[in-house]
């Protein structure tokens, strides 16, 4: 069985959607789902998600032995879910994987010692030569390459803007609303889909803290296992119109299941000669 299968049977036995195992797991949903439709495999998240649902990490992250705990409740209480996901692991294994070999004891261990929480996502750095003053903000460069999975970004992608401050007025009088501060940041445009809206390497200031469709705007998707910036439209209840501005390329439908929202591109600064 493949851990999207495992997955998929742990939420079947919690009896619970990917929403509720995400809200209860403290991740995305989105994150969920690209575990549960094989694009991402994240084993920090898997401690969070298998005491979600109520069965042994082992058994989701590993495939060893069964989804039966055995003498521990893994729908942990407080004190452990204000655990990083590797000291859970650590403890885990001093609970129940006495019987382990070092090396899937050491496997399981390196797997998760630098595993970003679902706050991070964008590239840090020296900020001391760039501080925003009270009446502005600093937005960060989104991590895209961390962020969607390997191959899936154009090999050819180049940052044109790392780190933007910007008064935040300014954002109020273009009427741009964000779900937080924090979720704010700034990418580069790739690709000629687009063209005319967003063209290559123009800056985009999209929200991280939007992870479904929430109305008709551009989107930052994982799409079948590639990244895209497109257009998103409601076809029907189960499809969406993936709408490329540039008439030259064509708009897509695809089925809801089967796009994962990562941002909303909230601000285009394009950059045109003068």
């Amino acid at each position: 069985m493949e851990l999207k299968d495992r997955l998929k049977y742990a939420r079947k036995l919690a009896s619970m959607t990917q929403s509720e195992v995400a809200e209860r797991a403290g991740i995305k949903q989105a994150s969920v789902s690209e575990i549960e439709r094989g694009l991402s495999r994240t084993s920090g998240y898997l401690v969070r998600i298998a005491n979600a649902c109520g069965v042994d990490p082992l058994w989701l992250s590993e495939g060893i032995g069964s989804p039966e705990i055995d003498g521990y409740d893994h729908r942990q209480p407080d004190s452990d879910s204000k655990m990083s996901s590797a000291d859970q692991v650590r403890s885990m294994l001093a609970r129940i994987g006495k019987g382990l070999p070092d090396e899937t004891r050491n496997k399981i261990l390196a797997a998760v010692e630098d595993v970003p929480s679902e706050a991070k996502g964008v590239i840090h750095g020296d900020f001391s030569n760039l501080k925003a003053r009270s009446d502005e903000i600093l937005i960060p460069q989104y991590d895209i390459r961390a962020a969607m999975g390997h191959g899936q970004v154009p090999a050819d992608y180049n940052e044109a803007i790392r780190n933007l401050v910007v008064r935040e007025e300014v954002l109020r009088e273009k009427g741009v609303t964000y779900t937080s501060l924090s979720a704010l940041a700034v990418i580069t445009g790739w690709g000629q889909s687009m063209e005319g809206t967003i063209n290559d390497k123009d800056p985009v200031i999209v929200d991280r803290g939007v992870s479904e469709f929430i109305g008709d705007g551009i989107y930052v998707i994982t799409w079948h296992g590639l990244l895209y910036i497109k257009r998103l439209q409601v076809l029907d209840a189960e499809h969406l119109w993936l709408i490329s501005d540039n008439s030259k390329h064509k708009d897509q439908e695809a089925r809801l299941e089967d796009v994962t929202i990562h941002a909303k591109v909230l601000l285009i600064w394009n950059a045109r000669k003068a």
